[in-house]
């Protein structure tokens, strides 16, 4: 039985490193949470923060704008998330070079979905990017210095024939100049760890951080696993059965799976964690607590 409330033997939190997800705000209602979050997770002195692109990039300027605001008003590190979809090559490397020019040198390459969303099939747009692997290596002919993350699928991508395929997409993102991959969020960890040899067998060295979503709502989780093709074991399905008009427990809850799971992985040798915060702060820090981070001073910005 796993206690998530004891700090792990095998790991000092010096040795820790943690980074956070979040998107860009559609309201300004919302824009006031995404940075009441970005200023409580802050002094956890997070590796970097990730702002992501919407489907078909269609929260593009809200991107960009989220990821200027955090170079010029925090002591964060921002990457930006950047897809192949509705964009010529010539209008990536000009978001690029943008990015660039403001100081930015993280880049989150991704293939993007479709504009229609996920599940419509996928097309190159013309004269664009085919792929992510693509993307990668136009961003590292142009700019060597920036590094650049990545995705990985413990249970494939959902377009993926099956998880060889999945693999060698990865490895090609791997020689076009990825420096580290983050995977899509998953509940099993074994999951995790039994993709992890796999793309070690295939000699694909770069560290494969895992994606922790701690789950805010239930429903709606369900619902965006199973469009990018993420399993919802019954036990977590069990879990939250009769809460669904019962918020304060459904985050008590939700803090213990978190907990329980990141626990195991860090007992397990995993010192990295990526975390998916859909703009909300509570979850995660708390769950950074009990890995062991603690505020630290932030230099002035």
């Amino acid at each position: 039985m796993i206690n998530p409330l004891r700090p792990s033997r095998f790991i000092r939190s010096d040795r820790l490193s943690v980074s956070f997800e979040f998107f860009p705000p559609a309201t300004e209602e919302m824009e006031t949470i995404l940075w009441s979050s970005i200023e409580r997770l802050a002094p956890l002195a997070p590796q970097f923060v990730s702002v992501t692109y919407g489907a078909g990039g269609s929260t593009r300027e809200r991107t960009h704008a989220t990821v200027r605001r955090i170079l010029a008003e925090t002591p964060l590190t921002p990457a930006a998330h950047l897809t192949c979809v509705a964009a010529t090559r010539d209008e990536v490397d000009a978001i690029v070079r943008d990015y660039h020019d403001a100081g930015v040198r993280h880049v989150v390459a991704l293939r993007g979905d479709p504009p229609d969303g996920a599940g419509a099939r996928y097309a190159p747009y013309p004269g664009g990017y085919i792929n992510a692997a693509d993307l990668v290596g136009g961003i590292k002919r142009a700019y060597p210095d920036f590094e650049i993350s990545v995705s990985a699928y413990p249970e494939k991508h959902p377009e993926s024939a099956n998880v060889e395929a999945d693999i060698d997409m990865l490895k090609a993102k791997v020689d076009a100049g990825a420096s580290r991959a983050m995977t899509q969020f998953f509940f099993e960890n074994d999951l995790y760890f039994r993709y992890l040899d796999r793309v070690r067998a295939r000699g694909i060295d770069i560290p494969i951080v895992p994606g922790i979503l701690p789950v805010q709502n239930f429903k709606a989780m369900t619902g965006f696993a199973k469009r990018c093709g993420a399993s919802v074991p019954a036990w977590l399905a069990e879990r939250f059965d009769g809460l669904d008009h019962d918020p304060a427990t459904r985050k008590l809850i939700a803090a213990a799976v978190a907990a329980e799971q990141v626990i195991d992985l860090l007992d397990r040798g995993v010192t990295t964690f990526h975390f998916y915060t859909m703009n909300r702060a509570d979850l995660v820090y708390a769950i950074c607590h009990l890995l062991g981070l603690r505020p630290t001073v932030q230099r002035a910005a």
